[in-house]
């Protein structure tokens, strides 16, 4: 995750925290021993074949990407990388539910994006069912779908927001990565 990313993300927060606006269930307030996580984690997976990074802050995920090689000041322990390696293990079902994602994207596509969290492990469905499944588009309309394609290309936290679930539609991870995900869940 470039500085910049992690400059406009920490600023979106920022101005959350600062208004009180907290409407999604994403954004909810933290206390402040949550706050000591902020950083940039990663760790090899022989599974995927290349790195799995974080970046986190206020007990947030504020993105997950999957560089070849992790950023130079990243960490290796952080709960929710240890839930994503229990996942790649494929050894039972994982779910993120309980991980708190810092979606900082336009009101339009966190939507979208809320609904693709609600897609069951081992589930998939395709670009029309999640624009029927979210609240106030249309899976008629075209400028509706290329919302709903553009929010699952802009997915900041692939894998935590399993857009790999979404059969038609673009994913936020490597064509590789996408592929594994999908393979590990059985689609």
């Amino acid at each position: 995750m470039s500085t910049s990313r992690i400059e406009r993300v920490g600023h979106s927060l920022y101005s959350e925290m600062t208004t009180g606006d907290y409407s999604s269930p994403y954004h909810q307030r933290t206390s402040m021993d949550d706050v000591t996580d902020a950083g940039i984690y990663a760790r090899e997976s022989s599974y995927l074949d290349r790195h799995v990074q974080l970046g986190a802050a206020s007990g947030r995920v504020l993105s997950v990407s999957f560089p070849d090689v992790p950023d130079d000041d990243a960490e290796t322990n952080h709960p929710v990388l240890e839930q994503i390696f229990e996942y790649l293990d494929g050894l039972e079902e994982v779910h993120f539910e309980d991980v708190q994602v810092a979606l900082t994207v336009p009101t339009d596509q966190r939507a979208v994006l809320e609904q693709v969290r609600q897609i069951p492990y081992g589930d998939q469905v395709d670009v029309d069912t999640l624009a029927r499944m979210t609240g106030g588009l249309d899976h008629e309309d075209e400028e509706d779908l290329i919302l709903v394609r553009t929010a699952l290309d802009e997915n900041p936290a692939p894998l935590l927001i399993p857009d790999h679930r979404v059969r038609d539609g673009p994913s936020a991870a490597p064509p590789a990565v996408e592929q594994k995900l999908r393979s590990l869940e059985g689609l």
